[in-house]
Formats: C-alpha cells, sequence, structure tokens
C-alpha cells in the first residue's frame, strides 16, 4: 500500500490529507491558534467537586471547565499531587523522579472528593478537545507518546504491545527497557518497536524524559491557568504513529513546515527524510493531488461508490446511521442473496474509510442489506473487521444481528470532521438572482484600478473559472495586455476548477488573499 501525506497551510489553519493508494482516508484540520489538543498538558486550578459524578471540574483556561472524573486521575494520583507541592516549592528546580519516594496506589472505587480538594492545583493532560457545547476531558494520568515508547511518570510497569506476538522479541524488549528506564518511571513499548535497536528504544525514552524534565521546570514559577507545554503538531503525530515502509510521498506547501517535518523526520527515521518534497506549483496542491474533487465527493449526506451502490449517512445527538443501498448495481444474473452480499462487501470498505476520513466517533449503526445465510453475515462481519484494522481509533465491532444491523463503538476525541460540500452561491447570495454576467469584466476592472490606484498593491494575482480565465487570455490583445496599459503594471491570472462561474479572488504578491 502506497501512502501520502499531503499538507495544505493557508493563512488561518493546516489542512492534512492521509492518501492511501491515491485515495482519501483522513483528514485533519489545525488551526494556526489551536489550543487545548489531545495531548496538552496544563496547570489547572480545581473549580468544583461533584461526589454525585464522582468528578471535578477544573479551571485550564477554556471558557467551560474541563472534566476530570475519578478514572482518570490515574493510580498514582497522590504521587503527582506529592511531586508539584515539592516542585513548587524552593527546591523545584533540582527536584528528580529518579529520587522521589512514590505514595501508594489509590483504590479503583474510591471517592473524588477524599482525593481532590476546591480551589487546590493539579497537572493535566487533555484526552479530548472540547466538543459542542462541552470543555474539554482531561486525565491527570500524564503520558508521552514517542516514536517507540510511551512513558508513564509515577509508574515502574513495562507494558509490551499485543500487537508483538513474538514472545522471544517481548522479552528481549522487557529486557533492554528495564536496563535504560529511569527509576519511577513506567514504559509502554509500542508495535513500531519489534527488533529495533537499543539505541534508537534508548534515545526516544530520552527525548521523552527531556520533555518531563522541561514540566518540572516549569512548575516552579507556572500559575493555573497555565499550559505547561504542548503536543507535537498533529502532522507531526500522525508521522509518529504512522511513518513506516508504506509512506512513499510527503508533500508541502509551506516552506517553514516543510523545514520542520524534514527535521522531526531526520529525528525518527532518518532514511526516509527524502521523501518530504515542497511544493511550489502554480496549481493548489489539493486541487493536483486530486483531493478537493474527493472532499466534495466523501462528505455530506449521500456518498456515492462507482459501482453504483450507495450510502445515506445521518447524525442524530445520540450516534451515527448508515444506510447501505444498492442503487442500480444489481446483476439479473443472480439471486438476491449473491447481490446482498457483494453490495455489503463493497460497501463495508467505504463505511471503514467514512469512519476514519470523518472521524466519526460513539456508537454507530449500519443497516447493510439483508442476508438470509449465516456464512454470509459472518464473511461480511470479517470483511469489516480487516477494513477496520487500519484505523487508529479504539473501536468494537458487533456481528450482525438478525436485523441486519452491524453495530460499532469508535473511540472520539477530537471533533467530528464536517465539511460542508453544498455552498452558498457567490453569485447570488441565495437570492437567486445575480447581476448581469457582462457586467462581470467591468467589476474585476474596478476593483483592480481600486487596488493598484487606492492600497498601492503590486504583483497582484487574478483566481477565476477557467471559462472566465479563458476568456480574460484568449487573443492578442486580451485583457491582460489591457490591464497592463491601463495600470502600468502586469495582472497575473489564474484559473482554478473549483471557482464558480461568476467567483473570483485577488491574491497580493504574498500570496495572501485580499478580501475585498
Amino acid at each position: 500500500m502506497n501512502k501520502e501525506l499531503i499538507i495544505n497551510s493557508t493563512f488561518s489553519e493546516v489542512e492534512i490529507a492521509l492518501l492511501e493508494d491515491k485515495l482519501l482516508v483522513e483528514l485533519n484540520k489545525e488551526k494556526s491558534n489551536n489550543e487545548y489538543t489531545v495531548g496538552d498538558i496544563y496547570l489547572g486550578k480545581i473549580k468544583k467537586i461533584m461526589p454525585g459524578l464522582n468528578a471535578a471540574f477544573v479551571d485550564v483556561g477554556y471558557e467551560k471547565d474541563a472534566f476530570l472524573h475519578y478514572l482518570d486521575l490515574g493510580p498514582q494520583i497522590q504521587s503527582l499531587l506529592k511531586y508539584m507541592k515539592a516542585s513548587q516549592g524552593d527546591n523545584g528546580k533540582s527536584l528528580l523522579i529518579s529520587d522521589f519516594e512514590l505514595e501508594e496506589d489509590i483504590q479503583k472505587s474510591g471517592k473524588i472528593n477524599h482525593v481532590l480538594k476546591p480551589n487546590s492545583n493539579i497537572l493535566v493532560q487533555i484526552a479530548k478537545e472540547p466538543i459542542s457545547t462541552k470543555g474539554p476531558r482531561v486525565t491527570s494520568e500524564i503520558a508521552f507518546a514517542g516514536r517507540y515508547l510511551v512513558l508513564l511518570p509515577f509508574s515502574d510497569k513495562i507494558s509490551v504491545s499485543q500487537k508483538i506476538k513474538s514472545a522471544d522479541e517481548r522479552n528481549r524488549l522487557k529486557r533492554l527497557i528495564t536496563s535504560i528506564k529511569p527509576k519511577n518511571c513506567g514504559i509502554i513499548i509500542r508495535t513500531v518497536a519489534e527488533n529495533k535497536l537499543v539505541a534508537d528504544l534508548d534515545a526516544d525514552l530520552r527525548a521523552l524524559y527531556k520533555r518531563w524534565e522541561t514540566i518540572t521546570l516549569k512548575l516552579a514559577t507556572a500559575r493555573p491557568p497555565q499550559k505547561i507545554i504542548g503536543e507535537i503538531d498533529r502532522a507531526s503525530a500522525i508521522l509518529r504513529d504512522a511513518l513506516n515502509e508504506s509512506f512513499h510521498n510527503i508533500v508541502v506547501n509551506d516552506p517553514v513546515i516543510y523545514e520542520d517535518i524534514r527535521n522531526y523526520i531526520q529525528k525518527i527515521s532518518p532514511d526516509k527524510v527524502n521523501i518530504v518534497k515542497l511544493h511550489s506549483g502554480k496549481i493548489p496542491i489539493f486541487e493536483q493531488f486530486g483531493i478537493d474533487k474527493q472532499i466534495k465527493n466523501s462528505f455530506g449526506k449521500i456518498v456515492t461508490i462507482k459501482s453504483g451502490t450507495y450510502l445515506v449517512i445521518e447524525h442524530t445527538e445520540a450516534l451515527h446511521v448508515i444506510d447501505i443501498n444498492s442503487g442500480h448495481r444489481v446483476n439479473q444474473d443472480q439471486n438476491q442473496e449473491t447481490n446482498a452480499i457483494e453490495v455489503n462487501l463493497e460497501a463495508a470498505t467505504e463505511v471503514a474509510r467514512q469512519l476514519r476520513l470523518r472521524d466519526m466517533g460513539g456508537i454507530i449503526v449500519i443497516d447493510f442489506i439483508d442476508m438470509t445465510m449465516g456464512l454470509n453475515r459472518r464473511k461480511l462481519y470479517e470483511k469489516l473487521r480487516d477494513e477496520m484494522k487500519r484505523d487508529r481509533a479504539k473501536h468494537s465491532i458487533l456481528p450482525p444481528s438478525k436485523f441486519g444491523l452491524v453495530q460499532i463503538t469508535r473511540q472520539r476525541v477530537r471533533p467530528e470532521m464536517n465539511v460542508q460540500i453544498l455552498e452558498k452561491c457567490p453569485s447570488c447570495e441565495g437570492t437567486g438572482e445575480i447581476r448581469p454576467t457582462i457586467l462581470l469584466v467591468d467589476d474585476i476592472e474596478n476593483n483592480l484600478g481600486y487596488l493598484i490606484r487606492e492600497q498601492n498593491e503590486k504583483g497582484l494575482t487574478l483566481i477565476a473559472h477557467p471559462y472566465v480565465y479563458a476568456y480574460l487570455t484568449s487573443g492578442l490583445f486580451n485583457y491582460r495586455w489591457k490591464w497592463w496599459r491601463k495600470f502600468g503594471q502586469c495582472i497575473k491570472i489564474r484559473k482554478q476548477n473549483a471557482s464558480h462561474f461568476l467567483e473570483y479572488h485577488f491574491f497580493n504578491k504574498n500570496g495572501d488573499e485580499i478580501k475585498m
């Protein structure tokens, strides 16, 4: 499988598209000023203790207080609170976790008001980003994820990924980690650590431990609510978790992000650094790689598959519902059962892709076409499980019920990706009436005059629909030549397939759009 990561950086956000064999399977959007990302660590202040919920609300600076349940405290919460108190004292800067004496673990069935007190400080990590009207969900069981390892302060346990099946390899990794891990730090050995050298594991562990030391230094002077340390950006997190031999291409349109990713890959996988490329073409990066078209076809209520099968996706407050329809895909030479299993197997692949692409979480109910044979229902279940193996989010799948329904629960830690593909007409603004098209060129020319003569703009670029582009640039004495004569500067004209017929935009010499 050929994987590609395409990164489109704009003024306000960074869009990250993951392609598998040219097919869009994940789409992430990260705001340039994004706060409260999963993995960020904050020093918060406990605002309320709710014994009935066995939870607390923590002020981390967000408009809604963060939610901290007793089960998210972690068994070593007493050690964390003791360490925080010592770190914020006079000797905080010199405090080492290896010299620290751990407290006893708390009981799983305990009460939160026996552990935490209102108005006290606590170190928490974002476990779920703010969604809808809810604030972030946090945990005080701090974890630092690296390429090969996960570091857990205040624990001495060593765990190995269950996906590493070889008993000899599991024992080898445990022995290596036991010999190099710091005291009072637990370690989870990730799947990608299989067959890695001790030098690779040691370098990863040192980088993670350095992040913990950074927290210790900042705690000495920190005052809640304050962000102590942030998670790496989303693009680097995807590379950290998914980079392997199947990655063949990483294309970025921003020089700063390009250098950041090259430096990051140089650290985690130096042999893959040459797959990072800087996009400098005139065509927008998402348009060149066909991502814009896939986004338009993959979001919305109805998703069509090439064979004619289509999915109807509905979202409710409690769950998501996906209905499978065969459309015009019916083979008259086959019976109903054969047609049903073929449609269902094809739909299962698209369902798994949609869950990843939209990052749908919670309860998902899928209404497949009814099948009478138990063998076919089992085949469908196995197919869906195989397709979902590539999904990094935690999930659970139940076999088809007697009504033909498949139920899936999928972890959700971020707001669902929802792209509006039905756009308001930029020409009529939804009124159904537009200005005469004969005035389009006059409007463009008037705006050019304003930008050049009143705003003193240089190096302007006009983006328009291909038809409009062809009209403006055709012939020897075309509009580009007329504008050069009239305004005394060359106006660059570019076409964009995603534009509507009467839609146009101006960009300055730095590539930033000028809002008119």
